[in-house]
């Protein structure tokens, strides 16, 4: 089928990593740039699953490989990176790892707060350092999109750890946009709205319908989808994009600027509310215990 956007085999040669690659945003990503010729090597903690969408995309005729990485860990980074470049430099990277769920900021502990932070910020620098050293030492270049969220802009109660990683990401985005560019290495970055995934619902919309309230107050009526950030993302690492770095775009139908922060209402709930959540978000981590 003709691609409604893009060239069939833009990204042939193009070698991307994905970190979060076996689900969500992520494989989404993944799927489109392998579709339009990339390989893709895709990073997480969850080998099966990483496996499991590497498969699904080989059976669709593109290229892809599991790297099972734990990003918090710099010595296995290191170790992942040198195994992504020993049939050839990498020539994109997507920073699509993260970690969120919701509470009332008292109620965090500082081990959880770490734990989200680990991955969001701690992670995506250990990953980009290491991609970025190599491109630089071997004057190839290269493209960096990070996926941040459009609570940039306005804070979000009840996500405060994960907002700070992401803020942090932000800037880590603009800084070494102008402090890699002279070596061919541009860095971007996605703010989304909501783009309804399992894990994204279970863990920050526990018991609503996926979508529904966004439609509800979005300027153009719906949720997001995983096809518009696959191509935002091909669009941001293909050449017509050569020269944006430095950028944060926001891709949510135009609702922060209308409507602000979705979680602010969160304020409304009682301690019984945030009892559920908790159960559902345990209960969802655990089943994804199990599947590594």
């Amino acid at each position: 089928m003709t691609d409604p956007i893009y060239r069939a085999g833009l990204f042939d040669g193009a070698r991307i990593l994905v970190t979060g690659g076996g689900s969500g945003l992520g494989r989404a990503m993944a799927t489109r740039l392998a579709g339009l010729g990339a390989e893709v090597i895709l990073c997480g903690r969850r080998a099966a699953l990483l496996e499991e969408t590497a498969a699904a995309i080989r059976e669709a005729g593109g290229r892809a490989t599991a790297l099972p990485l734990d990003i918090r860990d710099p010595d296995a980074v290191e170790a992942a990176m040198d195994a992504a470049f020993a049939d050839g430099p990498l020539t994109g990277l997507v920073n699509n790892a993260g970690a969120n769920f919701i509470s009332r900021t008292e109620d965090l502990s500082i081990r959880a707060v770490d734990a989200v932070t680990g991955i969001t910020m701690r992670g995506t620098f250990l990953v980009t350092h290491a991609v970025g050293k190599r491109w630089i030492k071997g004057g190839t270049g290269g493209a960096v999109i990070s996926i941040l969220s459009t609570r940039l802009r306005s804070g979000a109660p009840f996500s405060t750890p994960s907002t700070m990683g992401k803020a942090a990401i932000e800037s880590m985005t603009k800084s070494l946009a102008s402090e890699w560019g002279g070596h061919g290495i541009r860095l971007n970055a996605i703010a989304p709205g909501e783009i309804p995934t399992e894990g994204m619902l279970a863990r920050l919309r526990p018991g609503e319908k996926p979508g529904a309230a966004t439609a509800a107050i979005n300027p153009l009526g719906r949720a997001g989808t995983l096809e518009d950030i696959g191509s935002l993302a091909a669009f941001l690492l293909g050449p017509g994009s050569a020269w944006i770095n430095g950028e944060t775009l926001y891709m949510d139908g135009g609702q922060t600027n209308a409507a602000g922060v979705a979680s602010y209402k969160l304020r409304e709930w009682e301690d019984a509310d945030w009892e559920k959540a908790r159960g559902v978000a345990k209960s969802k981590n655990a089943e994804d215990k199990a599947k590594r």
